[in-house]
């Protein structure tokens, strides 16, 4: 068997500020450091639990976090952006999913860090009239190849949605917000035994076919409110597209991974705008 584990930084216990979250910042290695570890131990308790290997996302910003000279053997990393289908790249060849360090969608209060997939582009993200969060985008993804989500560790508001969604998948709450930037976890330790102990209970759910993949009618009506309405004047250029207000742009898609790499593109597009205006 193999596990797909999906890695966000913004999650994860501990991070809370703006310096945890780029290359080069004065506490980046700290996150990274965490970031790993948790990986880790996961990992090792899906070897024990038989999977011969473990295909792990590096899914945060530039997507080169994990210290890869930590990891051994059986795990393969996925590194690097842009890329397609960005977070869930090649889930497909997985027989399980997991995600961790993920956070809540974009305008939810007291998380640390809100925001669906690009928070300097997008305000909401909705796919047939649900706002989403990366989580639940992730999540249909994964469905789509009839991949289950088995477990979610991150921010305490995101696991409300995980609950809602995808009951059967196990939690992990790695930190309780405050606000946007203050947040309480528990200790790394306390952490990780909480993990593994998740982790074999959601192997024990799949193998008794209790977690199941979460799927979407098609086509897809998927609709964007971006940040700026120039980041909407470019997005509306995609052929099948149509522009709802200044800041809104719908479009019609064949299913989620058509819906999801419009979304990339749409975002691509803004940061292309962002570098002519803020030159």
């Amino acid at each position: 068997m193999r596990a797909y584990i999906s890695v966000d930084l913004e999650g994860m216990p501990f991070i809370v500020s703006v310096d945890h979250l780029s290359v080069g910042k004065p506490l980046y290695e700290e996150a990274r450091k965490i970031a790993t570890e948790l990986v880790l131990v996961v990992s090792e308790i899906l070897k024990e639990e038989g999977f011969e290997k473990v295909i792990v996302a590096d899914s945060h910003g530039p997507m080169v976090n994990i210290k890869v000279e930590d990891l051994p053997e059986y795990v393969e990393i996925i590194r690097g952006f842009p890329r397609p289908t960005s977070m869930v790249v090649d889930v497909k060849e997985a027989d399980v999913a997991m995600f961790l360090g993920y956070h809540a969608r974009a305008n939810t209060a007291e998380a640390v860090f809100d925001h669906t997939y690009s928070g300097a582009a997008i305000r909401y993200f909705k796919i047939n009239d649900i706002e989403v969060s990366e989580y639940l985008l992730n999540t249909y993804y994964a469905g789509h190849f009839n991949v289950p989500v088995i477990l979610v560790a991150g921010d305490s508001k995101l696991l409300e949605d995980v609950a809602k969604y995808t009951p059967w998948a196990e939690r992990v709450e790695f930190k309780k917000s405050y606000s946007r930037y203050s947040a309480k976890s528990p200790s790394l330790k306390t952490l990780k035994n909480r993990i593994r102990e998740a982790v074999r209970k959601a192997i024990a759910k799949y193998r008794r076919g209790e977690a199941k993949p979460l799927k979407l009618d098609s086509p897809i009506e998927m609709e964007v409110a971006f940040t700026l309405s120039g980041y909407a004047d470019i997005a509306s250029l995609l052929p099948g597209s149509k522009r709802l207000d200044g800041v809104t742009v719908a479009y019609k898609a064949r299913d989620i991974v058509e819906a999801y790499k419009v979304l990339e593109l749409w975002v691509l597009a803004s940061a292309g705008v962002r570098s002519l205006i803020t030159k």
